[in-house]
């Protein structure tokens, strides 16, 4: 009897464990996370068996989404201050952690006639001679990268000057689009987006040094009301592992 009982209860597990594979872990996440994420979502239901959905735009439209109920389990945001303001809100499941320090560079498409240095010198120039004529960027109110791409322009003294100029993507991933298009001169993009053939074939680009801007710390922390399966898909994000594919996609360790 003692048997008949254990083995029922297993089969209870285990269909009990499959039916929480079957419902995915619902992911809000940045853009510039695009390439380092979906391979390690691949390795996790290569392990796992856990389905994991993605949905990729900007920190700040996320943070709006979730302060209105928006269904995510999990929030991996560009901007730390956005998981902050959640877990002051009570609406994540603690603070969270910091999973990778990201980079921006500024982008120069092929044809373009600027020389890169990474304290912007020739870039300026450019934008007083008249051989940049439009820059793409995030929109600054709701991604994080587009908030540091202002930092770097007010820092080197021209954003008064270039805000006319300014063609702004609603996240960094269509700030990148624009940038390779071939209808700007230049772009600020995440590193990670050079790690993308189209961009490597497309230009050429510097990394901002962090004295022109704040660090961008990206952070993430389990929602409120999450799936149960969100804190094993947590956990390993912060394996080694994982932290190798961030690193390997232009990320630093945070």
């Amino acid at each position: 009897m003692k048997k008949i009982v254990f083995l029922a209860l297993l089969q209870v597990l285990f269909v009990s464990a499959q039916s929480l594979n079957t419902v995915p872990v619902k992911v809000a996440a940045a853009s510039d996370l695009r390439l380092a994420l979906g391979s390690i979502a691949d390795d996790y239901f290569q392990l796992t068996g856990q389905k994991v959905q993605i949905t990729y735009g900007s920190s700040g439209n996320f943070y709006r989404q979730i302060m209105q109920g928006g269904p995510f389990d999990l929030l991996m945001s560009a901007d730390e201050s956005y998981v902050q303001k959640l877990n002051d809100q009570k609406l994540t499941q603690g603070p969270g952690h910091l999973y990778a320090k990201g980079r921006i560079v500024l982008f120069i498409p092929q044809g373009a006639k600027i020389s890169l240095d990474p304290e912007l010198k020739d870039f300026k120039l450019a934008l007083l001679d008249g051989r940049i004529r439009k820059v793409a960027i995030a929109n600054p109110v709701y991604a994080p990268y587009g908030r540091v791409a202002q930092e770097i322009l007010e820092k080197i003294g021209v954003w008064d000057k270039v805000q006319s100029q300014l063609v702004l993507g609603d996240n960094v991933a269509q700030a990148t689009e624009f940038a390779i298009s071939g209808n700007v001169q230049a772009g600020f993009i995440p590193f990670s987006a050079t790690y993308n053939d189209s961009v490597r074939k497309s230009g050429t680009w510097v990394v901002i040094p962090e004295s022109l801007h704040s660090p961008i710390l990206q952070r993430m922390a389990i929602l409120k009301g999450a799936n149960a399966a969100t804190q094993r898909l947590y956990d390993y994000l912060l394996q080694p592992q994982s932290q190798r594919k961030f690193q390997d996609t232009g990320f630093q360790s945070p």
